[in-house]
């Protein structure tokens, strides 16, 4: 064969500028793509083999080889795959987006489909021009009689293709790097790069350093070290679940995200029909709530690396967790980054939305005290699974856990039915456990109950759940003063209403609250004072103003009227009830510090208030003196 010069077969003369700066977003692609068209390559001539269109040495070691030369600046992608012929460089390289891939498997598409192609499109060997100034390309088919042939491209229109020398079946593709390349020359960046993408590639990958100094021992002798491939070839993900043990999950939710922490449980995806996905999600210990926001789901595409959390295919929610999935079936783009609006996409998302559901509440009807165990921890996932899909939030409904004053865990309707003597379809929360202390102190005194919802995506679901269960409403532990909690009353409606007219006088003059409700009522209790109370309507209303406040509204706008409970069975109030013979300074005092200790187990005091407090307990104290 002669030298040969001719032209790319292109639409246009500006496409190699396109490629560089719009097909791939990252520049580190070309690595993916080059691994895996070595690995299409390998695959290719393993399904001939296998369907006798050619021969093979018996057991052949099929590997893919990455070498650096930091000298030479150069990076070679070398595989013992299927080789190309001179006319298959013609036809495949030089007509730009006819794709090899996509040739051969219409040619033997009915033949064999036991192995995943990877490339379909054609342009992902042009990637390496975003990074290299020339690329060559040694190859030699497998095809008998076969002879090697040279390609050579500086990344413009040109191209030279002439007799090669390669002596050995299969594609060798060297970049000369350009300075835009310059970081990928490095061992530790390029083994980092390898490990993205081709972690789990099917077939062993290499790296090797031209150069580089050889480990020795303390005494200076060389270490003989066994060549290591970068890659797992048989991921976990890829086996049969029945085939992984509690250790096997473990051990590969440690390598694969860098977290040392145990996960409390995972999901192992299998499915071959009606689309190929196999997968594992792992649900995180957390340790605060923040947490929730750093899960991380791997996609893969025929065990190459896509992306991380592609929300097309992964559930919103599912976002919040870590996790593998490999789809061969998702319909990629050109660039093999994004997907194609398909609905075929939604039944992925569809399908492991559902598959999550169904190992919750299996374990849930199976491992109840198990699925206790995490269910603080899996709460925020799978309330907001539940906020974000209706029908996720159908399947796992039952099975939403609330925990108690005592510390147990019950159901939404376990709650209403222990509860519904005493006060029928309204459920009591606490939102802060220490700030809500004394109002959970009375609930227990006089057996009542109540669940902690203690989280930020609480307060949203407790609406989600009162819009989605009829005649079911949710009331915080101080939004009123329950019923059970109040004691005999001891007054006539005359001597009442004249004892709360003069509280109110008298706590009015010494606030100076005008929004401030004045009640009197008896509690079981005597050893509290006074309470403040908030409706629920109004606390939520308070809630939303907030809210929009940070977004620049007056949070003041919308003013909501709170309410002091005095409670006429405490020896203090009974005093303030009637005239004495105590200072009218002392009984301003008195009136401004038991609305202090009210607030105090209602919420925070300002920075103002608590000053003023302390200030007051000192004045209060003197006068013991």
């Amino acid at each position: 064969m002669s030298v040969e010069k001719g032209s790319l077969s292109i639409h246009s003369e500006n496409i190699f500028p396109i490629i560089k700066k719009w097909l791939y977003s990252d520049h580190d692609i070309f690595v993916r793509e080059l691994i895996s068209n070595a690995s299409d390559a390998i695959t290719k001539l393993k399904q001939l083999s296998t369907m006798n269109e050619t021969s093979i040495e018996e057991n052949p070691q099929f590997k893919i080889d990455v070498l650096l030369d930091e000298t030479a600046k150069t990076i070679t992608f070398s595989d013992n795959g299927i080789g190309m012929t001179e006319e298959e460089i013609k036809k495949y390289i030089n007509q730009i987006a006819f794709s090899g891939a996509e040739d051969f498997l219409n040619t033997y598409k009915d033949k064999s489909d036991k192995e995943q192609i990877i490339g379909h499109f054609g342009l992902g060997f042009y990637s390496s021009f975003m990074v290299a100034e020339q690329v060559t390309i040694h190859t030699l088919s497998h095809a008998k009689g076969a002879t090697p042939a040279l390609w050579r491209c500086d990344g413009g229109t040109e191209f030279e293709l002439e007799p090669g020398t390669r002596n050995t079946r299969g594609t060798e593709i060297t970049l000369h790097i350009s300075e835009d390349g310059q970081s990928f020359l490095n061992e530790y960046t390029l083994r980092q790069t390898i490990n993205k993408y081709c972690g789990f590639m099917p077939y062993e990958i290499y790296l090797t350093v031209v150069g580089k100094e050889p480990a020795k021992d303390a005494e200076g002798n060389v270490i003989i070290e066994e060549p290591k491939p970068l890659n797992t070839t048989l991921p976990l993900y890829a086996k049969s679940p029945s085939d992984c043990t509690d250790d096997d999950y473990k051990a590969f939710y440690r390598s694969t995200f860098n977290d040392f922490k145990e996960p409390l449980f995972w999901i192992h995806l299998n499915m071959d029909y009606p689309f190929n996905l196999k997968g594992i999600l792992y649900f995180p210990k957390l340790n605060t709530e923040f947490d929730t926001m750093e899960g991380q789901i791997k996609l893969y595409n025929s065990q190459v690396f896509v992306a991380d959390n592609i929300k097309e295919v992964i559930p919103e929610f599912l976002l919040l967790l870590k996790g593998v999935i490999d789809c061969p079936d998702l319909p990629l783009n050109v660039s093999r980054s994004f997907l194609q609006n398909d609905g075929f996409v939604k039944k992925i998302s569809n399908y492991i939305s559902k598959k999550v559901a169904d190992k919750l509440s299996g374990l849930f009807k199976t491992e109840r005290e198990v699925f206790e165990g995490f269910w603080e921890d899996i709460s925020p996932f799978i309330k907001f699974g539940g906020l974000k899909d209706d029908k996720f939030y159908d399947s796992v409904q039952n099975i939403y856990l609330y925990k108690t004053l005592n510390g147990n865990f019950v159901t939404l309707e376990e709650y209403l039915e222990s509860a519904k003597e005493k006060h029928d379809n309204k459920v009591f929360y606490v939102s802060d456990v220490k700030q809500q202390g004394q109002y959970i102190n009375m609930f227990k005194d006089h057996g009542l109950d109540a669940v902690m919802l203690t989280h930020s995506i609480d307060s949203p679901f407790i609406s989600h759940l009162e819009s989605k269960k009829e005649n079911v409403t949710f009331s915080r532990i101080d939004a009123d003063l329950n019923e059970h909690l109040k004691g005999d009353e001891t007054l006539n409606e005359e001597e009442k209403a004249n004892a709360l007219s003069h509280l109110e006088n008298l706590f009015k003059s010494s606030l100076k609250l005008d929004s401030l409700k004045i009640a009197l009522e008896p509690m079981k209790t005597e050893e509290v004072s006074a309470i403040v109370v908030l409706s629920e309507e109004s606390r939520r209303m308070q809630d939303m103003m907030r809210m929009y406040g940070m977004a620049g509204m007056d949070p003041n706008m919308f003013k909501t009227e709170t309410t002091l409970i005095l409670n006429s069975n405490h020896s203090l109030v009974k005093h303030l009830m009637v005239e004495t013979d105590i200072e009218e300074d002392t009984k301003h005092l008195i009136c401004e510090h038991l609305y202090d200790l009210a607030m105090i187990s209602h919420m925070p005091l300002d920075s103002d208030a608590m000053t003023k407090f302390i200030k007051r307990n000192n004045a209060l104290l003197l006068k013991l003196i």
